[in-house]
């Protein structure tokens, strides 16, 4: 195998970080067990529950690089970015997944080659609601509210997408994952001896090749959701723990200028659950909240809450991750104005 055809390896945690992560988990071990054993047992419950959504997403993942379909898929939506957005956005507003839980099935995706601009606009659109969460709304909030969050949920979506899609040239569009991971490469290309106009093998199983190539890619994607994932429910464990619901109500539950800024710069980034921010919302707006900082509110927790930026850092380089956080901060400020300008 020459040197172009060795295949990309991930690189794991430096030994100063891990030393680093297991001193602080050990300290708090001693000095506060039962926080980190609550902690512990919430991680690994949090695991179990999201399991069902996850190991799909990673099962698929590693099969589309493995039957060399992301190659083919990744030249089919170049040719049809605008459409890829559109899609992506209207699969993302009705898909019941968040933005941890897709992280394999997107992460996979880029690395088969997949545009940036229609993951983006699916991996936006898709935190903020979905079938079930839009009959919770009803249920809690009203119907107006419900309609209001769904179709931010899409037209964040959609802009993000088309944003990202005109910046499709920059190079740190065109390979957004961190060197860690692994990027489209000649020899993922003929894993099986093909190129990239070859058909897509779908029983990959029966190639010795590409079976050790989605081997590989379970082995890898595992190691990275668990990179990803256990810091960011230990930190929505712990934002469970130390902040009660009533702790920006003095900020957010007033009709202000500031209302909507507050809800998205303040509130979202200690948005816990979707389901769960129902019920404070409501308790908000009962004591003055405006309908658009409500709004603001749902829609920023979903896209850029603490726990799921954590789990996007590790995967996406800086730019592309930064550029995400402008995008759910932006698209949710703009969504807040406008449903208080109509409501």
């Amino acid at each position: 195998m020459t040197t172009a055809q060795k295949p990309i390896r991930q690189r794991g945690w430096k030994p100063v970080w891990i030393a680093i992560a297991g001193t602080a988990v050990g300290l708090i071990g001693l000095l506060r067990p039962e926080l980190a054993l609550g902690t512990l047992n919430f991680v690994l419950s949090s695991f179990v529950a999201a399991a069902p959504l996850v190991i799909p997403g990673l099962l698929l993942s590693a099969a589309i690089l493995a039957s060399s379909a992301g190659a083919r898929l990744s030249g089919s939506l170049k040719g049809n970015v605008g459409v890829a957005v559109l899609t992506a956005a209207a699969l993302g507003t009705v898909t019941p997944v968040c933005g941890v839980t897709v992280l394999p099935l997107m992460t996979g995706l880029l690395s088969a080659g997949v545009p940036l601009a229609p993951v983006m606009a699916f991996w936006l659109s898709s935190p903020v609601t979905d079938p079930a969460m839009v009959a919770a709304t009803v249920a809690v909030l009203g119907v107006e509210l419900a309609v209001a969050k769904t179709l931010a949920a899409f037209l964040i979506g959609l802009g993000g997408g088309g944003v990202v899609a005109v910046l499709a040239r920059q190079p740190w569009i065109a390979k957004p994952l961190r060197a860690t991971l692994s990027h489209p490469s000649d020899w993922d290309a003929r894993i099986a001896g093909t190129d990239r106009t070859s058909a897509v093998v779908w029983r990959f199983w029966q190639v010795p090749a590409r079976r050790e190539r989605f081997l590989r890619e379970v082995r890898s994607m595992t190691r990275l959701i668990l990179i990803c994932l256990t810091p960011a429910f230990a930190a929505e464990y712990l934002l469970q723990r130390f902040l009660a619901p009533e702790t920006f109500a003095d900020l957010l539950g007033t009709d202000s200028p500031w209302a909507i800024p507050l809800a998205v710069f303040v509130g979202a980034p200690a948005y816990i659950d979707g389901y769960a921010a129902l019920p404070l919302t409501r308790s908000l707006m009962d004591h003055g909240m405006a309908p658009g900082a409500a709004l603001a509110f749902l829609v920023s927790g979903g896209v850029v809450s603490i726990w799921g930026a954590l789990a996007i850092v590790p995967v996406l380089r800086i730019r592309p991750f930064v550029l995400y956080l402008a995008l759910g901060v932006g698209g949710s400020l703009a969504a807040g104005y406008l449903y208080a300008a109509i409501a």
